[in-house]
């Protein structure tokens, strides 16, 4: 089946027909795959009633896999109910039960509401990230992405010269900061250590710049601290107005993709301690830092 891929919303995002990924691709598909996630950075593929090592075998037509692990999150590993190599982002515990409402892997994973880039907190922060949605609840829970290439392109020349340069820190400290997340220990401050990204990246093909924003980052290197924070905080009201923004409402068993380096996203919120929103995530790891790494 030749794929074919329909537009969504006039900026990005596309959704996809022609591919099963039950079976394996043929490069002539992988390379239709790759040429519409540098056009459309959001491709959505409905009926995929996949194996979480099916995931993983279509993942790796796009690059290595990103390992989760402790410098994303607060999960021990005897905590764990997927695979390793399946970042688990549902709203469940190890006996693949809600979480209660004051459980702390609930909190920590409401950082998940604010707009961000997945793996930004890392030196070489992720490429694409794929989310399959098993069990999605009955409403809520749709997933928002916001375009910056577009957010990029509508900032006047004067800010462009001023943010072309500059280089932010990202951690997780600083988005569950945000919520007033506490008690981490020093194990995990220490995992949580922050890195260095452009606030600006140019494509690596089709040479397009985007903004290079997340929740995860929360200062401008040489900065003030609050006034970095004021900045950055106005060029993310910028980049998610509504004309930036596709929402993407799920149905069981729609995989989506989406490139870490052109758009942001964040999960709406839904009834979490009552439905179950069973979504697993694997990420394609990015290929080199955005910026050398402070000693």
């Amino acid at each position: 089946m030749t794929v074919s891929i329909r537009p969504l919303h006039p900026l990005f995002c596309g959704e996809v027909s022609g591919i099963d990924m039950t079976r394996d691709l043929t490069s002539e598909e992988v390379a239709a795959v790759e040429a519409g996630m540098d056009e459309y950075a959001v491709l959505v593929f409905h009926k995929q009633n996949i194996t979480d090592q099916q995931q993983q075998s279509f993942t790796r037509n796009f690059g290595e896999l990103e390992l989760p692990g402790a410098v994303s999150n607060i999960t021990k590993d005897h905590e764990r109910r997927l695979d390793p190599l399946m970042a688990d982002v549902s709203n469940l515990n190890r006996d693949h039960k809600p979480f209660d409402r004051n459980d702390r892997a609930r909190m920590f994973n409401l950082g998940n509401r604010l707009w961000h880039s997945d793996s930004s907190f890392r030196a070489v922060p992720a490429k694409y990230s794929l989310l399959s949605g098993r069990i999605v609840p009955a409403a809520g829970g749709n997933t928002e992405f916001a375009d910056m290439r577009a957010a990029y392109d509508a900032l006047d020349d004067k800010t462009k010269a001023e943010i072309e340069d500059l280089v932010c820190e990202h951690s997780l400290l600083y988005s569950r900061g945000q919520l007033g997340f506490e008690g981490l220990s020093e194990e995990e401050q220490a995992n949580f250590k922050p890195v260095r990204q452009r606030l600006v990246r140019t494509h690596p093909v089709t040479g397009r710049k985007s903004l290079y924003l997340s929740a995860h980052g929360g200062t401008i290197v040489g900065w003030q601290t609050p006034e970095a924070r004021v900045f950055l905080k106005d060029l993310n009201e910028h980049a998610t107005q509504r004309e930036f923004v596709h929402r993407h409402q799920w149905r069981q068993y729609d995989l989506v993709v989406w490139d870490n380096r052109q758009v942001m996203h964040r999960v709406r919120a839904f009834n979490d301690t009552a439905e179950i929103r069973d979504m697993r995530r694997t990420t394609v790891a990015g290929e080199e830092m955005t910026v050398e790494q402070a000693a």
